[in-house]
């Protein structure tokens, strides 16, 4: 209802401030051109989003100080802290990275937007850049029109550029010619009183714009044409600060709970920053005023002490929040609980890093491993075995030796519970993500589906021989009860080999590791082909039990090729140039078959 009424009512003040004043228009122009450059920027930047951007980010994030530098760099570079916000939390609700390295990047990114007030203090306004502009708008868009992916997002970059330059020239001019018919400092509000109010009036536009950067801007070019105090000037600077967090808190939105708590630690620093920044006002004046005489600055200089400003408030907000980082995030895991619910839910797949290529590859094979941690426990109950022996030290042979009881199970229930809504989920995922997805990343989204169809068809047989697994492995004919316990043991094998696998440093031979389990697979299967000959032959169990052993055999032998499958994919190296080599050396069906005919001669 609140949204129904806001934009009208915003579309009529509009409309009557440009009926009243022609240089209103020119400002408001001013400010629409500037917002309109910062998303051709933006939609420039993520053209390079699909490999190069990631990276850097995963690798820069190991230490607080890196993170930092992240944040501070990359909000320089592309003069948009809101995408610095999205990535980040799009690679937070992925798990490339964690909260505290979110945190981090946040904190860099609100530093590295004072470098737009300094660029628009420094140059924007003592040069006129709406010549520099047009060069850029026809070579920006002759770029765009280029087929290649690079070429068009340098042309959106080149854009972008242009129109934020023209922007910030009609703003400047539109205040300049504004002064000749009302003089708007006539409006100031000494104070305390002045400094609330402009900090809500700062907070408030840059909530209406969605983006501090323009309302600096606004800021700055109004100072610079006297149509505001340098007072009131500071306090909106603040307000601005605290309003941009509404960006990450609406790109939180679609995001899992980690997205949610980088959004709420954004929220609390930028909150802490302004209050520090009002209640020491007084004394930041003063520091400024010094910095700028040791600085060169003059002292009637005001758009650049603005920009020393909010540089000064926005370090102070780090260095007060730094030795608190920890702290923070124990309380934010405390405030945003992952709800308990009876059927799993997905931990990754968020719409939130469908714009980053490398963010849903790595969504999707994170849920893909969350699959298949729900499956294994499944698999493991399914032969009968618990999933902390599988995955211990034990003696596989002697483990399922020991007499017991088949513990009841049922299969349908817990692949209802824990299997179905994560495999629905990740296919209904990646044919979102196709329709924007570069080539090179399609092909590996596709061998991720693959693998969690292996999962589900793994479990699925499973099931068929739990069945009889359950009878036999109590039966009194100890050849049978033999045999199923040595289906028990190779299964249990292939889901220790393949934990064993995942937990490998990488660079280590994982597509090799793989290999040398489906050879030996393949030559039990031969064994056991054998041993029922000799049973059947020996009349050492029924026909219905020789029938039901081949049946079963047949179904371990489906469940081990098709995780093992998996595991070629899945766990294998994450970088999709080296996973395709990897996958070009692994044997195939038919070197397996020659290697074991090889052998046997």
């Amino acid at each position: 209802m609140i949204r129904k009424i806001v934009l009208p009512v915003i579309f009529a003040l509009l409309a009557y401030g440009f009926w009243i004043s022609p240089d209103f228009k020119e400002i408001s122009a001013g400010v629409s051109i500037f917002l309109f450059g910062m998303i051709a920027l933006e939609e420039g930047f993520r053209a390079f989003t699909g490999g190069l951007l990631e990276n850097i980010l995963r690798r820069t994030t190991d230490k607080l100080w890196k993170s930092l530098s992240f944040g501070i760099v990359t909000t320089t570079l592309m003069q948009s802290s809101s995408l610095v916000s999205v990535i980040t939390i799009s690679f937070l609700s992925a798990g490339l990275i964690g909260l505290a390295a979110g945190i981090g990047i946040i904190f860099g990114a609100n530093l590295g937007t004072t470098t737009g007030a300094w660029l628009v203090a420094g140059l924007g306004l003592k040069v006129k850049i709406s010549a520099y502009a047009m060069p850029m708008l026809v070579f920006g868009v002759i770029l765009i029109f280029q087929k290649s992916r690079s070429m068009k997002g340098l042309g959106y970059i080149l854009a972008g550029l242009g129109f934020l330059f023209l922007g910030i020239h009609h703003m400047k001019e539109g205040f300049e010619s504004f002064r000749e018919t009302i003089d708007l400092v006539a409006y100031a509000v000494p104070g305390f009183a002045g400094l609330m109010l402009f900090s809500l009036i700062g907070v408030a536009a840059t909530v209406i714009m969605q983006s501090s950067h323009a309302t600096l801007v606004l800021i700055i070019t109004a100072l610079a044409a006297q149509q505001i105090t340098y007072e009131n000037a500071l306090a909106l600077a603040i307000g601005a600060n605290i309003g941009t967090t509404i960006t990450a808190i609406i790109g939180s939105m679609s995001a899992n709970i980690e997205g949610k708590r980088l959004a709420a630690a954004h929220l609390v620093f930028n909150l802490v920053t302004g209050l520090v920044a009002i209640l020491a006002i007084n004394q930041l004046v003063i520091v400024v005023d010094y910095l700028s005489e040791v600085g060169g600055i003059a002292a009637d200089d005001y758009t650049l002490k603005l920009a020393v400003f909010h540089t000064i408030f926005n370090l102070l907000g780090i260095v007060l929040m730094i030795p608190f980082i920890n702290r923070l995030v124990t309380l934010l895991n405390r405030l945003f609980v992952t709800e308990v619910v009876d059927v799993v839910q997905p931990l990754y797949l968020n719409d939130a890093a469908l714009e980053f290529p490398e963010a849903v590859f790595e969504s999707v094979r994170k849920e893909t491993e969350h699959l298949y941690d729900n499956a294994f426990e499944v698999m493991a109950q399914g032969i009968n075995l618990r999933p902390g022996d599988i995955l211990s030290d034990q003696d596989l042979d002697e483990l399922v030796q020991r007499p017991g009881k088949a513990v009841p199970f049922d299969i349908d229930v817990e692949y209802e519970r824990k299997v179905k809504v994560l495999y629905s989920a990740i296919i209904e995922y990646i044919s979102r993500s196709q329709l924007t997805m570069p080539s090179e990343f399609s092909e590996q989204l596709y061998n991720l589906r693959q693998s969690a169809r292996n999962i589900v068809e793994a479990l699925k047989d499973i099931k068929h021989l739990q069945k009889n697994l359950s009878q036999y492995i109590t039966s009194d004919n100890a050849n049978i009860r033999r045999e199923y316990n040595i289906i028990r043991a190779q299964l249990a094998k292939v889901l220790r080999k393949l934990d064993r696998v995942r937990q490998q440093d990488e660079g280590e031979k994982t597509v090799l590791t793989l290999d040398s389990l489906k050879l030996k697979m393949k030559k039990h299967d031969a064994t056991i082909n054998g041993m029922l000959d000799k049973l059947i032959r020996e009349k050492l169990i029924s026909a219905q039990m020789a029938t039901s052993l081949m049946n079963d055999s047949s179904y371990a032998h489906d469940v081990a090729r098709n995780l093992i499958d998996m595991g070629t994919v899945l766990f294998s190296e994450h970088d999709p140039m080296y996973s395709d080599a990897e996958r070009m050396v692994a044997l195939d069906d038919d070197d397996i078959d020659e290697l074991i005919r090889d052998e046997a001669e």
